[in-house]
């Protein structure tokens, strides 16, 4: 498989070969799912609680007498039933972490890139990188490339400080080191835009775990 090389102008200027065992793999539509789910879990905080009845303060007295005066009967002011009492199974904090093999975290790394191939929505670029953190730069390359409105994902083999503040305030741009992108990074984002020495990376990232 092979697509279109860039410069930072967005002018064609060569081509690249995409590995098959990377790019056109078989795209496996449940272990994505698996690895989404697990990747979403893995980003939630679990910190929500709620006090239930035996934690509000309070309530330890009968608020009026079992009979005759026509009320319901009622032994704590903190019931769950009246305003300001207890919770009935509200959440507590608890951990949603869960563990992916590595084998499934790799195989669903290839089914996010293949299907990125096949919806042709990689790009590949010669280099990136700017003298200086303006936002501008990035932002008309990213214009000539008609992504300025797409969610893009931005690979490159190393971020140094520059990079970094450059992409930061420009909306539904991630920047990310090719090491550390994931299935959900990838399928989060329309385009893929990545530096040629990014791809080399990548391959030998996927080689060392055949």
């Amino acid at each position: 498989m092979e697509t279109k090389l860039f410069d930072r102008e967005g002018k064609e200027v060569g081509v690249v070969k995409l590995a098959d065992d990377i790019f056109n793999q078989q795209i496996n539509k449940v272990l994505l799912w698996e690895n989404v789910t697990a990747l979403l879990k893995n980003q939630r905080k679990g910190t929500a609680c709620t006090k239930s009845r035996a934690e509000v303060r309070g309530g330890g007295k009968k608020p009026y007498r079992q009979k005759g005066i026509g009320w319901a009967r009622h032994g704590s002011i903190r019931s769950p039933i009246w305003r300001g009492g207890g919770v009935t199974f509200g959440p507590k904090p608890r951990d949603y972490r869960v563990n992916i093999p590595k084998k499934k975290k790799f195989k669903a790394l290839l089914s996010s890139l293949s299907a990125k191939a096949k919806e042709e929505r990689i790009k590949i670029i010669t280099e990136l990188t700017v003298d200086s953190p303006k936002t501008k730069e990035i932002a008309g390359i990213l214009k000539k490339f008609n992504l300025e409105q797409a969610k893009t994902l931005l690979s490159t083999e190393k971020i140094d400080n520059n990079l970094k503040l450059a992409c930061r305030n420009i909306p539904n741009l991630t920047l990310k080191r090719v090491n550390e992108i994931n299935c959900l990074d990838i399928l989060s984002a329309d385009y893929l835009l990545m530096t040629k020495n990014a791809l080399q990376e990548l391959e030998k990232r996927c080689a060392t775990k055949k």
